[in-house]
């Protein structure tokens, strides 16, 4: 779970900086919240390329928490921790852009990755295990596992990606454009994210059970990697191949299900 990282009760620090502007009282919390950063850093590193820095993500981080300290208010009763989280992991996700630390080669292969758990499993019926992967592609086991390991740096969803609107691609709009704002009373945006929610529950519940337990450790319970090698008594880098291939099937089977809804 996400540790409460403030090392004292930050409340009269608030009060002087939101109500009394005191500058001062600002650069206490951004020290006070700085571990903050450096978790959620620590997180996103294991599944990066080893030529991505901690120390450069750490710095992105830091311009999320400073613009989550503008912008929060203590008022609302949300906990800051939560808020400032997903501030955090999108300067991150900003700066990664900025790097372009993906090359193009390796999305290709991650999509043709999708689109072949997308089509085998629609045949199937069921998971497609690792050997029916293979045959497919017409690749060994070791490249399998090669590709995974290439793959796994692009199977995290930018909010800036874009998703078309309509089945020849001509228009499309940014997924942080699709999100609903709190602030905003529509009835059929909430109606529409409880139906994404429940196709999402869905294609995780049809997860191999092993891929779905990591799913689960890894975004519900916030354990590392590592973690949940250990808890499962196999590698690092196991656990990262499983994540890998569970996000691919989630995104595969997505996919279809936008397709289908288009047609």
């Amino acid at each position: 779970m996400s540790p409460s990282l403030a090392k004292s009760d930050c409340t009269p620090l608030w009060e002087r900086y939101k109500v009394h502007k005191d500058f001062q009282a600002r650069e206490c919390l951004i020290l006070e919240y700085a571990g903050l950063v450096k978790y959620v850093a620590g997180r996103m590193a294991i599944s990066l390329p080893p030529n991505v820095a901690q120390d450069d993500l750490i710095s992105y981080g830091i311009f999320g928490l400073i613009d989550a300290i503008e912008k929060f208010e203590p008022e609302r009763n949300i906990k800051f921790e939560t808020y400032a989280i997903a501030r955090i992991r999108g300067a991150i996700w900003d700066g990664l852009r900025s790097m372009d630390w993906v090359p193009y080669s390796v999305r290709q292969k991650a999509k043709e990755l999708e689109q072949t758990y997308a089509r085998l499993e629609h045949q199937l019926g069921r998971a497609a295990t690792d050997e029916e992967i293979c045959d497919s592609l017409n690749i060994s086991k070791p490249q399998f596992a090669h590709l995974l390991v290439e793959t796994s740096f692009s199977s995290f969803l930018s909010l800036d990606d874009l998703w078309n609107i309509d089945r020849d691609g001509g228009n499309s709009v940014r997924i942080i454009e699709t999100i609903r704002d709190d602030n905003a009373e529509d009835p059929m945006s909430m109606v529409m994210f409880e139906e994404q929610k429940r196709i999402l529950t869905d294609a995780i519940n049809k997860l191999p059970d092993r891929e779905k337990l990591v799913i689960a450790l890894y975004y519900y319970d916030g354990l590392t990697l590592k973690e949940i090698g250990k808890v499962l008594g196999v590698s690092e880098s196991r656990i990262s191949q499983m994540h890998t291939k569970a996000i691919l099937r989630l995104r595969g089977r997505l996919s279809r299900i936008k397709k289908r809804i288009l047609e």
